[in-house]
């Protein structure tokens, strides 16, 4: 189970969105987001936008898109602090 979380970390969770990374895919910026039924890409860089969504509605990917947009710096230090091991 921890390596689990180590290849999948949590970032942080928010209004029941997990925010986490995959450690085995590509090096390009992202963040992953799910509940119990949606989940969704967004690119972080150069900027953020929904690279892809599994059933989250519109008013929902506006919402994570403005929690992404707010804490940003949170994702991409906590990006460079995973992927510096």
């Amino acid at each position: 189970m921890a390596y689990y979380w180590r290849v999948s970390p949590t970032v942080f969770r928010w209004k029941g969105y997990r925010f986490y990374f995959f450690s085995r895919e590509e090096p390009r910026i992202h963040i992953h987001v799910r509940d119990v039924r949606a989940q969704a890409k967004f690119w972080i860089e150069p900027e953020i936008v929904l690279e892809k969504n599994y059933g989250f509605k519109e008013g929902e990917l506006a919402d994570i898109l403005s929690i992404i947009k707010q804490r940003r710096k949170e994702i991409v230090d906590a990006w460079h602090e995973h992927f510096s091991d």
